[in-house]
């Protein structure tokens, strides 16, 4: 418990005003779980006797800030600067909640003692306290020991926890990613049994757990407990179908398991930490070919097209998982652009080809050399040799036409407003057309001297037909 050490000040400081009250206060739930693991945070998680008002009360005066959009659940928020930095602190009520079967909101009920909230906690490892200030260890379900064993239980059954909020079957899975944790047979069980009920949960709050257990240092661990379960059918179907049949006269890669290898690849190729938009091209970049999937004459199996199907069916999951408009456009564009590099060939391309896979990247780029790169999961050292050479010279053309040319920003020689002036156009699709045309060259051909710009421009104008 050293890591509490480092909080106390804080942690007893807070402590102080709820006893003075006559309050209980303990630290709670994954701050008592990071801090047994050492590796606590700034978040920290209280829960109290206190009712949602008088926890406003106390924190009031002491806090630099407090927000309480969270107060109709019981919980207050508050933030408190210290010279050991900023800690952001929850302070939740002693409750219970529990979902009616067709709602998607729980219903809070306040308890009176710590006993009782822990009971209702996800798992046993959340499910300890430390009284504050005295520093009294509570641990009625044997949390203690099953963190030491690294395993998942429940504090009530496991069919009783997940009634009551059927996004814990989604934090088994985010937790057995993020700390390597197995969950125990019963919990699986129960998650298998009960899979059709994380439907009543907010798409919100399940993108939310996808996105932490992507984020986590062990995500495939995860994503095969979702899929095991049967979980991923109702909060990622379009990972389960890539268990593709396969027999002895078509034989192809096992797209799941190769999915997953290019996930744990990219995560490889990661330098300035974890890439949630990376992480999911990856995961999603082969979603199209159960859709495309053909058996040719000659006994092999093709995917044609299957980049553009999976892009568009890549909108579609995110767009009914809530993300956010900017996420789906990253994401389904890499999927879209993870077979270009393959006409690459030896490296036949010409420099109109590679200004246009720059162009169509955009700031994509970056992410879609690392997407390329972990695609190859051959065993063949040689082939997988060979794959690593040919993007090596593809990313050297590219930094050569870069310098020459300043790809990053490649743009006509002349501006919209010089079309017009050049052309006596008002605004109108004319002008659109005309700059399109000018980017056409710009791409074919390179940069353009300004006169010669004009003249194209010219040339092009004169050959279209009047209105």
């Amino acid at each position: 418990m050293q890591e509490l050490l480092r909080v106390s000040p804080v942690a007893d400081e807070i402590a102080r005003r709820f006893q003075d009250a006559g309050h209980r206060l303990s630290l709670v739930g994954g701050s008592v779980r990071d801090a047994l693991l050492g590796r606590l945070g700034n978040d920290l998680d209280f829960t109290t006797d206190a009712r949602p008002q008088q926890i406003l009360k106390l924190v009031k005066g002491w806090a630099d800030a407090v927000w309480d959009v969270g107060i109709a659940f019981g919980t207050v928020g508050a933030r408190k600067d210290t010279p050991e930095g900023s800690f952001l602190i929850e302070i939740t009520t002693y409750r219970s909640e529990a979902y009616d079967r067709s709602s998607r909101k729980p219903e809070v009920s306040y308890g009176d003692s710590i006993e009782q909230d822990l009971v209702r906690r996800d798992f046993t490892v959340n499910a300890m306290a430390v009284d504050l200030p005295g520093r009294g260890f509570v641990d009625p379900h044997r949390g203690l020991d099953d963190l030491e064993a690294r395993v998942l239980r429940t504090p009530a059954t496991p069919e009783e926890s997940f009634s009551d909020d059927p996004l814990r079957m989604m934090r088994a899975a985010r937790f057995a990613a993020q700390l390597d944790f197995e969950p125990a047979p019963e919990v699986v069980a129960a998650m298998t049994a009960m899979a059709e009920r994380i439907t009543i949960v907010s798409a919100e709050r399940v993108q939310a757990e996808l996105n932490k257990l992507l984020l986590a240092e062990h995500p495939v661990k995860g994503l095969r407990l979702l899929v095991d379960t049967g979980l991923a059918d109702f909060v990622l179907p379009e990972l389960p179908a890539l268990r593709l049949e396969s027999d002895e006269h078509h034989r192809h890669k096992d797209v799941y398991e190769h999915s997953l290898t290019v996930l744990e690849q990219a995560i490889a190729l990661e330098t300035e930490g974890p890439d949630l938009v990376l992480r999911l091209a990856a995961l999603l970049h082969d979603i199209g070919k159960p859709r495309t999937r053909r058996f040719e004459s000659d006994g092999r199996v093709s995917f044609h097209h299957h980049e553009v199907v999976g892009a568009k069916m890549t909108r579609k999951r995110m767009r009914e998982l809530k993300y956010s408009n900017e996420l789906i456009n990253e994401v389904s564009r890499l999927v879209e652009l993870h077979l270009r590099f393959h006409g690459y060939g030896g490296g036949e391309w010409t420099d109109s080809a590679v200004r246009r896979y720059v162009t169509d990247a955009g700031p994509m780029l970056e992410r879609l050399h690392k997407l390329t790169r972990s695609d190859c999961t051959t065993r063949n050292k040689r082939k997988a040799a060979a794959l690593a050479r040919t993007y090596d010279s593809l990313e050297e053309r590219i930094s050569t036409l870069q310098a020459q040319e300043q790809l990053d920003a490649i743009r006509p020689a002349l501006d919209g407003n010089e079309i017009m002036q050049l052309l006596g156009l008002r605004p109108g699709p004319a002008v659109g057309r005309a700059y399109k045309h000018l980017l056409e060259l710009r791409l074919e051909h390179g940069p353009m001297e300004h006169e010669a710009a004009v003249a194209a421009l010219h040339e092009w104008w004169a050959a279209q037909p009047e209105d």
